[in-house]
């Protein structure tokens, strides 16, 4: 039996179960969606139906996609009796920043673990971190977190503290039901678009691969034959990407009781953009990230979006994508890592 839900007609009882999802309020939704038509003209496809989905404009701990993740993470039964929020990062972490701000919202200590040394003078992510409240604790390597993580959290509790662990980017089952919700947000925006197209293809910036897995959750909740979701690597390989997208979608799926087939062939991971690594530029996401600021007034950052950005382009200039195609830039935000 079918029943109203988010304005349109939800056919299961999954996705049923992810609108009553306990969540605590801290994104501004929905977020814009607009067309990109300077930039469509600029890359020479003026009648390409090129879009941008602004998750940049979450608002909250200045906006970006950990927003939503961290909706579901931090619902009201789990902090229960919490006092500290631990997490992992790099020292730009986006995730971090929104962790510590929502720590502040709350009344409640934050612990930050974040790979490479003490900056003699903090910028972006960094100084926010430090101005949110957050503790830091350093370890030399990204491989060094987890471990120190679990070791923070077990000092807090001989301190009689409560804390709550937040796994790196909130990349979990749970952390993917944002983006499962933010995929039905988007696909009921786009049914108030332009006609259907033959394909929507959905281009996102990927890391620890939370966002992509929400998204794949989603399409396959909602039966979207007919999408393509591109994540670019801002890191790992295509195979990673792809084989810990499914994992953490199967995970969210389990979640809300959902034993149906995930639609996998939907997601295309490509690493082409990662250059000599995560966080450093490339000439293509340098003229992307300059190309979206001086055709739509949209600042990237150097190591998510603008590679993201520069996958699109790449892919329009090859014509991978077509005037037959609908095309999504879905914009992560993280613009406080470009002022460092």
């Amino acid at each position: 039996m079918c029943e109203q839900k988010w304005g349109f007609i939800a056919s299961s009882k999954a996705l049923s179960r992810l609108s009553e999802w306990p969540r605590i309020k801290l994104a501004n939704l929905p977020t814009p969606i607009r067309p990109l038509a300077r930039l469509g003209k600029a890359l020479g496809c003026p009648a390409l139906d090129l879009l941008v989905k602004l998750d940049s404009e979450t608002g909250f701990g200045l906006g970006g996609n950990k927003v939503r993740k961290l909706e579901f993470e931090l619902a009201p039964d789990r902090l229960e009796d919490i006092t500290c929020l631990i997490t992992a990062g790099g020292p730009q972490s986006n995730h971090c920043r929104v962790t510590a701000a929502a720590a502040a919202r709350l009344g409640l200590r934050c612990a930050l673990i974040i790979n490479g040394p003490e900056p003699e003078t903090p910028r972006g992510n960094a100084l926010l971190h430090r101005l949110l409240g957050a503790e830091i604790v350093t370890v030399p390597e990204r491989q060094d977190r987890s471990t120190q993580l679990q070791s923070t959290a077990a000092d807090i509790e001989l301190e009689g503290g409560h804390p709550l662990v937040i796994p790196i980017g909130a990349s979990t089952g749970l952390g993917s039901l944002g983006y499962a919700t933010a995929s039905v947000e988007l696909f009921k925006q786009l049914s108030n678009q332009k006609p259907s197209p033959e394909r929507t293809v959905v281009f996102v910036a990927s890391s620890s691969c939370g966002t992509l897995a929400g998204l794949l959750l989603g399409i396959s909740l909602l039966e979207l034959n007919n999408v393509l979701l591109v994540g670019v690597s801002a890191d790992m390989s295509t195979a990673e990407i792809e084989a810990h997208t499914q994992q953490i979608a199967r995970e969210g799926a389990d979640l809300l009781g959902w034993d149906g087939a995930l639609l996998t062939d939907s997601v295309k991971a490509i690493d082409d953009q990662v250059g000599d690594g995560y966080g450093l530029s490339t000439a293509s996401s340098d003229e992307a990230l300059r190309m979206f600021a001086q055709h739509e007034g949209l600042v990237l950052d150097p190591t998510y979006t603008a590679k993201a950005a520069a996958g699109l382009i790449s892919w329009i200039r090859t014509g991978m994508v077509c005037d037959l195609d609908r095309v999504v830039f879905l914009h992560t935000g993280g613009h406080p890592g470009l002022l460092t």
